[in-house]
């Protein structure tokens, strides 16, 4: 299969795929005109390799899969060393928003002082959404 038909079937671009195989997920034989050809199966990786980097990893955890890309990822046993990286990225994503967090309440605390306004206290985005939500409808929170 040709590297549109891929994409397509594994729902990503062809950049996407060509950025793939540069990293050494997937790999690629040439027809006689020099495309790109793939076999059936790296249907399956691609979406696995696409399924992991969802997940928050990132291109360089997702080769310590590599022995598992071809079937059910997430079915697999995992190795102890796929653990350590998932494990890590879950720190690392942690972490990130630990500090966007931290970097928000600083924004409502010196808009409610510049407001001149009490402390509020902050509802989560999804509790936030869900009460504008309800103000749009004209219904009160509940």
């Amino acid at each position: 299969m040709r590297i549109g038909e891929l994409a397509a079937a594994a729902g990503t671009t062809p950049r996407a795929l060509r950025h793939y195989e540069q990293a050494g997920l997937i790999t690629s034989g040439r027809a006689a005109n020099g495309y790109r050809t793939y076999d059936a199966g790296a249907v399956v990786r691609v979406r696995n390799i696409r399924a992991l980097l969802d997940a928050g990893l990132t291109l360089d955890d997702v080769r310590v899969f590599l022995p598992c890309l071809d079937g059910d990822v997430t079915a697999a046993p995992a190795s102890g060393r796929a653990l350590e990286v998932a494990r890590a990225r879950l720190a690392a994503i942690d972490a990130r928003i630990a500090a966007q967090t931290a970097v928000r309440d600083k924004l409502a605390a010196a808009l409610d002082r510049a407001a001149g306004t009490r402390a509020r206290q902050t509802a989560r985005p999804a509790e936030q959404a869900e009460r504008t939500e309800q103000a749009r409808r004209g219904r009160s929170p509940e």
